[in-house]
């Protein structure tokens, strides 16, 4: 335990300030961040000449964003651990309210790309709050820890689009100020009230180039033959899951009429559902299913949902609407904890690290290529021609995971035996 944080009270194993500084922080960032999305389409549409053109162009905001992040999330990483996790946190938040700054007072197209490029490029926030956590708990306590830190974070996106919704009702620019003034309140409260976590005897001392590089992990991530199916099952249904959140809320201006604050409460209402399942429902469905039955029985449910959503081109109802974000919401959350739990069975303890950074590099990928696939279907094809194909990329996720079944099986059938082994040694 470091000194720096047992200095804040020596009688918890956590500084209480520390702490509670954390998950505000946690919070106020992702509402932050989350509390422009019902606004950004509305906004960019008036830079465009042709508005038919918005799902693309917000395809490749979206996509610009997950390359930044993709780019700079090793070298913030890297560089927390040489400089400290202070400098670096400050720098992601001061570099997250220009980027919301500038894209709320736009004034031009380019101007808009230059604030997601600054924001996508100083936007490893989280992954640097997670580093904090991990220098000032023990092991055993960081789990708990780190869950309080993703409900915080989860509890910020869920209030975020709902206030940003609201907010547009003043002004279509008004949600992005208040999102960089929040940013900016949290970097002063951090800088006079949050210690130095990471003292320097346990710094890097140097940095090597290979570090930097964010192909890295994409290109190990598919050495491991054991799970290499499951990763791809996983990078399938990242691509369509940022297919959908680039285009659900055009899918609302276009079919249904919603404005901004309208398409906020239906975030909101993605958030509360997926809050609720991965609070709630999810241990129930696990400890009832088991990982793999549950994969499957939920992947049906997501490639369901966004056939229902789809079909709003052709009925245009907000009942299909509610329906298909419920479905979806819901049975997303059941996915990403089926398929986790099925990844981390099938690795060694001193491989968890590794892997988890391997889901995280598909998933950034999956943010960079599904928005721009999305945009351009939907543009070229038309909005059900888009959730459609999200459709078929959840059918080739199932498939994947039915591919892996054999050797899930195989590794508990492995893990049976060692254990039945092992009893019969202490009898």
């Amino acid at each position: 335990m470091h000194k720096s944080v047992r200095s804040t009270n020596s009688n918890t194993p956590v500084g209480r300030m520390s702490l509670v500084l954390l998950l505000v922080i946690a919070l106020l960032n992702t509402m932050g961040m989350t509390i422009i999305i019902p606004l950004v389409p509305f906004l960019t549409l008036q830079y465009l000449a042709h508005p038919t053109n918005l799902a693309v162009i917000m395809g490749w905001l979206t996509a610009v964003y997950g390359i930044c992040q993709l780019i700079a999330a090793p070298v913030l990483g890297v560089l927390s651990d040489r400089f400290g996790r202070r400098p670096i946190l400050f720098i992601c938040l001061l570099g997250s309210a220009f980027g919301y700054l500038i894209f709320g007072l736009g004034g031009a197209l380019w101007l808009l790309f230059l604030g997601r490029i600054i924001d996508g490029l100083t936007g490893g926030n989280i992954s640097i709050l997670f580093g904090y956590i991990a220098d000032i708990t023990e092991p055993q306590a960081r789990g708990k820890y780190f869950g309080w830190l993703g409900a915080a974070a989860s509890i910020g996106s869920l209030m975020g689009p709902a206030v940003g919704g609201l907010l547009a009702t003043l002004n279509d620019r008004a949600p992005f100020l208040v999102a960089a003034g929040l940013l900016l309140l949290t970097l002063v409260w951090g800088y006079f009230l949050l210690p130095e976590s990471l003292d320097k005897e346990h710094r890097i001392t140097s940095i090597s180039v290979s570090e930097l590089n964010p192909l890295k992990q994409l290109v190990s991530a598919f050495r491991w033959a054991n799970v290499r199916w499951l990763l791809l099952a996983w990078f399938l249904y990242a691509l369509p899951v940022s297919m959908l959140q680039t285009t659900l809320t055009v899918l609302m201006k276009d079919c249904l009429g919603f404005n901004a604050t309208q398409a906020g409460l239906v975030v909101t209402l993605v958030g509360a559902v997926d809050i609720l399942v991965q609070g709630v429902l999810v241990g129930w469905f696990l400890a009832m299913l088991g990982n793999i039955r549950l994969g499957l029985i939920a992947f049906v449910l997501v490639g369901i949902s966004y056939l229902i959503l789809g079909s709003i081109a052709f009925f245009a109802t907000p009942l299909l609407l509610l329906v298909g974000v419920m479905l979806f919401a819901g049975s997303g959350s059941l996915v990403e904890n089926a398929l986790r739990g099925l990844i981390s069975e099938m690795v060694g303890r001193h491989e968890q690290g590794r892997v988890s950074g391997a889901t995280q590099s598909l998933q950034s990928l999956g943010w960079v290529v599904g928005p721009l696939l999305g945009g351009f279907v939907y543009t070229a094809w038309g909005p059900f021609q888009a959730y459609a194909s999200a459709s078929f990329s959840i059918v080739l996720a199932m498939l994947c995971l039915w591919i892996a079944l054999p050797l899930l099986r195989r590794r508990k059938a492995k893990e049976q035996t060692y254990n039945e082994q092992e009893a019969s040694e202490e009898d």
